[in-house]
């Protein structure tokens, strides 16, 4: 079940302010992840943010693609008003209105996975 970590560029020394728009964010409506067709396609485990002054990181623990992740979070409303709540801590501005648009930063904001380890992976799991 892999990670992905998706990197923010904020205005340093609002971390109290950032916090509190996390603290009241609408959750998905749901954690399963269906395609076009309502086929389920994966699931969303859990999530994690991270700030230190003007970098936050967003992990997302999940089922399936990132690409099916992303799209079922730009269908999100709770996601929306997420990042408009954020736009003014933003260093760089960013629109994330639309499904597509935010689809587009979506992408272009996911870090490079270099290592993920699990349990299942470790060399000796099996003992």
């Amino acid at each position: 079940m892999p990670y992905a970590a998706i990197t923010y560029n904020v205005k340093p020394g609002f971390e109290d302010e950032i916090e509190e728009v996390f603290s009241n964010f609408k959750r998905v409506s749901t954690p399963i992840i269906r395609n076009a067709d309502g086929e389920v396609t994966g699931q969303l485990l859990g999530s994690a943010v991270f700030i230190k002054d003007a970098f936050m990181v967003r992990f997302i623990h999940y089922e399936g693609s990132i690409a099916e992740v992303g799209r079922h979070m730009a269908s999100q409303g709770g996601v929306h008003e997420l990042e408009s709540k954020l736009q003014p801590y933003l260093a760089e501005e960013r629109d994330t209105q639309s499904p597509d648009k935010f689809q587009k930063h979506f992408r272009s904001s996911i870090m490079r996975s270099i290592a993920q380890l699990t349990p299942e992976n470790y060399p000796g799991a099996t003992e």
